[in-house]
């Protein structure tokens, strides 16, 4: 029998307790899935069932919510962050770690955290919610993926300013970024010789060095020497041409250069269920594609269709996973 997937609470101000529950609710039995935080934090009513082994979860998932408890401090509000729940934040995200690894989840699906709330409230150290996970699992260079039944994405840059992309766009970067999309679309998504399409950096691809250089003297050579060693690579692209139907039907996931390069067409194709993936880390991690919604946080009202998307990725990529060669 597969693992549970393990979720982790995150900003229990924001929406992710109640996408929890909204997602057991959804699912139960047919993906059973452990929350790892503080039971209080559940809207009223919840049905919980309080665990201490996730094998239990399958079982115990067909009439309640399976939660490994992780006990908070202090008060909670919705809509507002406490500073006393900041450090709880961050060990529940490490704990969800060592289940992974350990082999007692198959997947680690996180809930969107508040990152400033972890700054004030004890010191977060880390740019962000993916930074965190690479340096608990050691690694250097991971990789950001936007998944929904649409499209797979890729953003070669992805928080910078616009004008810092050119620059930024190195040869070694996409490099890196090709490869781990490739091994993690073999050994995660089981597509034994997937198809990658690759957006160029300028309007129409460059046409020619006309309108920029990238192309020439960077994407296109690095294409023609990863093709030689037996990727199938599409490109350097005219990105908007890569995004209709018949376009999407011929790669089986795209590598853009900048954010919004990438993330705009996927939330104009699916803007509800598109999932985050951190690719070339050693397990599984996946989380819905928003944030902590403060501004609707305890209304009832957030749409928990990326929450079940994120977890639904989460079991078939570890799955994958655990069955790769």
């Amino acid at each position: 029998m597969t693992a549970p997937v393990a979720l982790s609470c995150g900003e229990p101000s924001g929406v992710g307790p109640e996408l929890a529950a909204r997602a057991w609710s959804a699912l139960r039995e047919s993906l059973p899935f452990v929350l790892i935080g503080d039971p209080a934090h559940l809207p009223p009513g919840t049905p919980v069932a309080l665990i201490d082994n996730l094998s239990h979860a399958p079982e115990a998932a067909r009439n309640a919510l399976p939660v490994l408890r992780h006990d908070f401090p202090g008060d909670l509000t919705p809509g507002k962050p406490n500073p006393d729940h900041a450090q709880s934040v961050i060990d529940v995200i490490a704990r969800g770690v060592d289940l992974v690894r350990s082999g007692q989840a198959c997947a680690l699906c996180t809930a969107p955290i508040h990152k400033k709330a972890l700054q004030d409230g004890a010191g977060f150290a880390h740019p962000g919610h993916t930074e965190y996970l690479a340096a608990l699992a050691g690694v250097d260079r991971v990789v950001m993926m936007l998944a929904s039944p649409a499209l797979r994405i890729v953003p070669t840059t992805i928080h910078i300013p616009l004008a810092q992309v050119p620059t930024a766009l190195t040869t070694d970067l996409l490099r890196d970024t090709l490869r781990i999309t490739h091994q993690a679309l073999i050994r995660d998504f089981g597509l034994p010789a997937p198809r990658i399409s690759v957006a160029g950096l300028n309007p129409h691809a460059g046409e020619g060095g006309a309108m920029g250089r990238e192309e020439i003297e960077i994407i296109a050579p690095l294409l023609e020497q990863m093709r030689a060693e037996g990727m199938d690579l599409q490109g350097p692209m005219s990105a908007d041409t890569m995004f209709h139907d018949r376009a999407r039907a011929r790669y089986d996931a795209a590598v853009c250069m900048y954010h919004d390069q990438a993330l705009i067409p996927i939330k104009t194709l699916d803007f509800d269920r598109g999932v985050n993936i951190t690719l070339g880390l050693p397990f599984i991690r996946t989380s819905p594609d928003h944030g902590t919604a403060l501004d609707i946080a305890g209304q009832g009202i957030a749409r928990p269709d990326s929450m079940i998307e994120a977890l639904k990725m989460a079991q078939t990529m570890g799955v994958a996973r655990a069955s790769a060669p």
